[in-house]
């Protein structure tokens, strides 16, 4: 039987956009004398567990977010002491002599986004935030109709949703305000978005797929603070992405490869192209004698500004990831999804203080958005994104008119299409596939390149066996005929963690195999499957990857 607990305040999500707004809440609170109860829930088994990002972070937010600490107390990892922008090819390179603009990070820090989360949770906790990792929410609770909590997932179900011994019912967290702070396509964030239809008139959300490894090195291959980015190979003028490279502290660097999921070629497969970018004259040289550490994957909101969803409704609010707020070139969010949190909480401070969460209350939350840097950093590059739906040609003539225009461009606000309806179909694709594109470096060494389930080990993914799988397949048999027989199963391809492998039967017939042990939740699978085959639901509370400097 399920119990109830009951707090003023709801947080779910343990990362930037969720602490910021315990700390700033827990201070704002303090200030009028008032003592509200603030729960915050992370599904990771521990704070940061689940935390990926690049990362080069805008410190100014962390003093304006934290007045009283030193700031050398934050575990910033080293400060950008250079910073390029590369141009490859397989076996060259070129340095771009200036910046792209609003790529520049010289005053900027490279850091762990998972380490500092675990910074700002003991500050949070400090302040009185009760924090609870661990548990998995499932499902938003309504009262007439209005948000009123939500519940933790039911846990003791074996394969087949049969209640086994240990079966215990979720528990119910009421609360008069409720913050949704669950990043990249939040489970919860979605049903709220759609229940209320917050996204009316606003643009799809579109996102890019990263794949991230950390890796230690002989000394010397690159200096701490040394900064990187990347344009052209392995990616064709028709895809949106490039790399990066992040020298770390004691001979560490962090790398990756994001790529937009609004590319075309349904074999397209963004982890092997990661792998295939290292063997590059100019990534593998830097790699040379270095070990892998870790690895790991996630999805980015890349819409942008006009596809921004209605941020609130009756004793709701949405932040950081889980609303978009990330901006595009630049690809930085961290510091858009702290203040996010501290405009959340200043709004359900007064709330409280008066004793009204409603929406009518808490639109005020969107008003100090739009009067915020966050609405001063987004609304210029409110077109940058879409303008690329037409390869790195077409984006760039857009890019250029906007710079002059101040984002309007030629031709005004730009639309997006979902990233589940840019895939062509098999017999579509007139072009040369990803696998035709990279015959012969497909076979991965396991020193430069790995396969998936190699790097999967090294996110230390783990999920309980006895659960319903969390990967849903929406309508099997629909699926066959659409996302099997007309696609050729993409989710094969665009899963960064062998999640899907596709089974020949005796009888010669392809069946769908879903090994969800091996899924690191970056939820390209929600986002980019055909037809929206597949709905990523969260697992048990705890499971997941284990990432410890991602």
């Amino acid at each position: 039987m399920s119990s109830t607990i009951t707090t003023d305040v709801l947080i779910i999500g343990g990362g930037p956009s969720g602490l910021a707004t315990s700390i700033h809440l827990a201070n704002k609170l303090k200030s009028k004398a008032l003592n509200n109860r603030i729960i915050l829930i992370e599904k990771g088994s521990s704070i940061g567990s689940h935390i990926l990002s690049g990362a080069v972070i805008k410190p100014a937010v962390f003093k304006e977010l934290l007045p009283e600490i030193d700031f050398s107390e934050i575990p910033f990892n080293a400060k950008v002491t250079k910073d390029s922008t590369v141009f490859l090819r397989e076996n060259s390179h070129i340095k771009l002599p200036i910046h792209v603009p609003y790529m520049n990070n010289m005053g900027n820090y490279i850091g762990s986004l998972g380490q500092i989360c675990k910074y700002l949770a003991e500050k949070a906790e400090e302040k009185g935030v009760e924090i609870y990792t661990g548990f998995a929410l499932d499902e938003i609770l309504y009262k007439n109709g209005k948000v009123i909590g939500a519940k933790t997932k039911d846990t003791g179900i074996d394969h087949n949703g049969q209640q086994l011994e240990n079966f215990q019912e979720g528990n119910r967290i009421e609360a008069k305000i409720t913050i949704f702070a669950e990043g990249t396509r939040g489970s919860l964030t979605k049903m709220l978005i759609e229940k209320f239809k917050l996204d009316q008139g606003k643009n799809k959300e579109i996102y890019s797929l990263g794949c991230k490894e950390i890796w230690a090195l002989p000394e010397g291959n690159i200096a701490a603070g040394q900064v990187f980015h990347t344009m052209g190979y392995p990616l064709n003028s028709k895809e949106f992405g490039g790399g990066f490279i992040y020298g770390l502290k004691d001979n560490k660097v962090a790398l990756g490869l994001v790529v937009g999921l609004d590319y075309k070629d349904p074999t397209f497969n963004v982890h092997a192209a990661f792998q295939i970018w290292k063997t590059s004259s100019f990534v593998s040289k830097i790699l040379k004698g270095g070990k892998l550490l870790e690895f790991g994957a996630k999805t980015l909101p890349e819409g942008g500004y006009y596809a921004i969803p209605k941020l609130y409704v009756d004793n709701a609010m949405i932040v950081g990831d889980s609303a978009g707020f990330v901006t595009m070139p630049a690809l930085k969010g961290i510091h858009l999804a702290i203040k996010s949190g501290m405009l959340a909480a200043e709004t359900a401070s007064i709330a409280l203080a008066s004793n009204d969460t409603s929406a009518k209350s808490l639109q005020h939350y969107e008003s100090l958005i739009k009067n915020s840097f966050i609405h001063k950093e987004m609304y210029p590059v409110r077109n940058f994104r879409q303008g690329f739906s037409k390869g790195l040609i077409v984006g760039g003539l857009h890019f250029l008119t906007q710079l002059i225009t101040g984002g309007a461009g030629l031709f005004g606000k730009l639309t997006t299409h979902a990233d589940s309806e840019t895939t062509s179909k098999l017999n579509e694709f007139k072009k040369k596939t990803f696998k035709e594109r990279f015959k012969g470096k497909l076979e991965f060494d396991k020193v430069l390149t790995f396969d998936k389930v190699t790097d999967v080990f090294y996110s230390r993914a783990n999920h309980d066996e006895e659960q319903l799988v969390h990967l849903h397949v929406n309508n099997p048999e629909k699926f066959k005929d659409v996302n099997i027989k007309q696609y050729g199963a993409p989710c094969q391809y665009f899963c960064p963690a062998e999640v899907y492998e596709i089974h020949l039967s005796q009888e010669g017939h392809q069946e769908l195999r879903i090994h969800a042990e091996n899924c690191v939740h970056c939820k390209t699978c929600d986002i980019k499957s055909p037809e929206n085959g597949i709905t990523w639901v969260i697992p048990n509370g705890g499971n997941g990857p284990e990432y410890e400097n991602m």
